[in-house]
C-alpha cells in the first residue's frame, strides 16, 4: 500500500509515525513521510525530521522524508491526490472528559476534504 504519513510535530504526530513506520516494516507499505508546519508544535521541522528519520532507522524503513510547504491540510489532501496515494494517516483525536473525540484543524480538514483514505492514529 501507498502511505503518505502527515507529521506535524504533536505527541500525538510522533505516536502516529511510531506506529506506521512500525506497520510498513511488517507488511512492506510504500511509505513516504509528509513534514508539514504545525503552529500548535513547539517543534521545529528540522527536530520533526530528525526524530522522524530516527524512527525510520531503529524500523530498518526505507521512506522518502519531504517538507510541504503551505497549508498544512491542503497540502496533505493534494499530495496524496495528485501522487495516487492508497491512504493518509495522521496523529490526532484526544478523548474529551466527556467522551467525545478531539481533533486538531489539520487532521480535521483532511478528514472533511480528503478523497483518500484516511487513518486517525490515538
Amino acid at each position: 500500500m501507498k502511505v503518505l504519513l502527515g507529521v506535524g510535530g504533536s505527541d500525538d504526530s510522533i505516536r502516529a509515525v511510531e506506529q506506521t513506520v512500525a506497520r510498513a516494516a511488517a507488511a512492506g507499505d510504500d511509505l513516504t513521510v509528509a513534514v508539514v508546519e504545525n503552529p500548535a508544535s513547539d517543534r521545529s521541522r528540522e527536530e520533526i525530521t530528525e526524530i522522524v528519520r530516527e524512527i525510520l532507522d531503529e524500523e530498518g524503513v526505507e521512506a522518502e522524508v519531504r517538507h510541504l510547504e503551505g497549508d498544512p491540510g491542503s497540502q496533505l489532501v493534494d499530495t496524496a491526490e495528485s501522487e495516487n496515494f492508497d491512504e493518509i494517516v495522521l496523529g490526532g483525536g484526544e478523548t474529551s472528559p466527556m467522551g467525545k473525540i478531539n481533533i486538531g484543524s489539520i487532521a480535521e480538514f483532511v478528514l472533511l476534504n480528503s478523497h483518500v483514505t484516511v487513518s486517525l492514529v490515538r
